[in-house]
């Protein structure tokens, strides 16, 4: 941490020690990187701590374990989540930051924008619309995407009690902070393919986005 950080930024990784060096030398000054191991096999904590990165342990599988164990160890008022696989980049969350350091919003998203065909898989992008459009007509949230780049201020994100630990987390979020009434802004992001010698948990599979679906839709039931 230096004393130019305002925000932390937590990245949720398992097995991403391949997109470490580039995506963390992409990180801009304001953000301090809380690099969060879920069991990763292939030295992701290791390679996180010899780039300078701050590495927490999460033994729990699950994506919401691992933000979860990130905003407990994040120390600023500001808060950042991202994939740590390379498919962002993270300059994009100096808008997002501005949006809420600047009370513009409570909470500010990303929306994917693949650079490429093959980016985004069809069953990926079907199982997100599917769940947006509940969303959006059910309780009326703003945004296009599950958040998967947002920035929001820590204490009042652990103050919702989120309670998912698997990927249903970011549905949680969602209809958490639309029914809170948070102010959301939402921005185009790049969404880059994965860095190489990586694999999404999530998209990487029909078998794995069909799983992941049964989690949102068991937050949603």
């Amino acid at each position: 941490m230096t004393h130019d950080t305002v925000c932390d930024l937590v990245l949720p990784c398992r097995d991403e020690a391949p997109a470490l060096a580039a995506l963390l030398a992409r990180v801009p000054a304001e953000f301090s990187v809380v690099v969060v191991d879920n069991g990763s096999r292939d030295g992701t904590a290791e390679v996180a701590a010899g780039l300078g990165a701050r590495v927490v342990v999460e033994p729990t599988p699950g994506y919401g374990s691992a933000v979860h164990a990130g905003m407990l160890a994040a120390t600023h008022d500001y808060v950042a989540v991202m994939d740590g696989d390379g498919s962002f980049d993270p300059t994009d969350l100096r808008r997002l930051l501005a949006d809420v350091r600047e009370d513009r919003a409570d909470m500010s998203v990303g929306r994917r924008r693949p650079t490429g065909r093959g980016v985004w898989p069809w069953h990926a992008r079907l199982g997100n619309a599917l769940i947006v459009a509940w969303l959006r007509r059910s309780i009326g949230m703003d945004a296009h995407d599950i958040a998967p780049m947002r920035v929001c201020r820590r204490q009042a994100l652990l103050d919702l009690g989120l309670r998912d630990r698997r990927f249903g987390y970011p549905v949680e979020l969602l209809q958490a902070v639309t029914r809170a009434g948070w102010r959301i802004t939402e921005h185009d992001v790049d969404y880059h393919p994965r860095a190489e010698g990586t694999r999404s948990k999530v998209s990487g599979s029909v078998t794995g986005t069909v799983r992941t679906a049964r989690d949102f839709w068991r937050v949603l039931s």
